[in-house]
């Protein structure tokens, strides 16, 4: 039987990731918690690794954040994710661990890059600057894992997840995404008879979102790939693939669909002295799609789900 480290298994992702890979016959899942193990502490995942011996590692963990977050706890972003990610690629190198995938985010790409964004626009420009320090820890996982490649002959991969939405997610008022923050701004609205709802912005950036359960089934695709085929479609310095969904809405769509899908009946004011961060993130999934995968779950859909989830478990969610 396979043996599976997955590293942030409490989060959105990697929970998600977990529940796929245990209806697995053939794979034993290993996880820890926090308090079990701090990926920030390089002596303890070293340890850890080679008392565990897994056959393959998943890097789910990070610290992650919408724009408030982000722009107020850079120093957080940046030291904890270079920290985790450091401590458990090269743990797993050091232990002989021939394969891992690491997961990125669609934030690495350029501010003012050309849409949809394609895998070679990484480091052509400048980032966005309200996520600056996350994207640079990213952009350093990914080169971390090409570079154990390149000199050691690891099967090291990565993907780059557009925006996530669904079970699991964080519903934190500030520090959340901004589906699971409208989804509860809705949520709260509606059940207290409020009038109207304040969304961030002026509601004309457009965005990219994806059922997380759609992307983990994605993550996986790629990470189950044959090693000749994966090498076929990358390059040894730019072999990460873009996951996504490919299609993309307006902040003004996406809280019309959320007021609809959670039965508001007042009305949307855009608080224009709010950031809109960059204008337009879409991913480019050619190469995904051209590999044979593609994201089978509509936005409407995957709310609907979002929102059923939420309301089934918001007493134990991130509230």
């Amino acid at each position: 039987m396979k043996k599976i480290f997955v590293a942030g298994h409490r989060g959105m992702v990697g929970s998600t990731i977990c529940r796929q890979l245990e209806r697995l016959s053939n794979v034993k899942v290993i996880t820890r918690t926090r308090n079990d193990l701090d990926l920030c502490d390089q002596s303890a995942v070293q340890q850890f690794i080679k008392s565990e011996n897994p056959d393959e590692v998943i890097l789910a963990a990070a610290k992650v954040g919408g724009i408030y977050a982000n722009d107020t706890y850079p120093a957080e972003f940046i030291y904890h994710n270079l920290q985790i990610q450091n401590n458990v690629i090269h743990a797993a190198h050091m232990n002989d661990v021939q394969k891992l995938l690491f997961l990125g985010s669609s934030c690495i790409y350029p501010y003012a890059v050309e849409q949809p964004m394609r895998e070679d626009a990484l480091l052509t420009g400048i980032l966005e600057p309200t996520n600056e320090p996350y994207a640079i820890a990213k952009i350093a996982g990914i080169k971390m894992c090409e570079s154990y490649n390149r000199q050691y002959g690891r099967d090291y991969r990565s993907v780059m997840p557009t925006n996530l939405y669904g079970p699991g997610d964080n519903y934190h008022p500030e520090n959340s995404h901004v589906v699971p923050a409208l989804i509860r701004r809705f949520h709260e609205a509606k059940s207290g008879d409020h009038p109207e709802v304040t969304v961030w912005g002026t509601g004309a950036p457009k965005r990219e979102f994806m059922y997380v359960e759609d992307m983990a089934q994605a993550s996986l695709f790629v990470h189950n790939l044959d090693a000749e085929t994966y090498r076929e479609n990358t390059q040894p310095m730019l072999s990460h693939i873009n996951i996504g969904s490919g299609t993309e809405v307006t902040i003004k769509e996406l809280a019309q669909t959320i007021l609809e899908v959670v039965g508001f009946n007042g009305k949307i004011i855009f608080d224009r002295a709010k950031p809109d961060g960059t204008s337009r993130k879409l991913m480019d999934v050619k190469r995904l799609k051209s590999l044979g995968y593609e994201a089978p779950t509509s936005l409407r859909s995957g709310l609907e789900l979002a929102y059923s989830d939420f309301l089934e478990n918001a007493p134990n969610l991130r509230m």
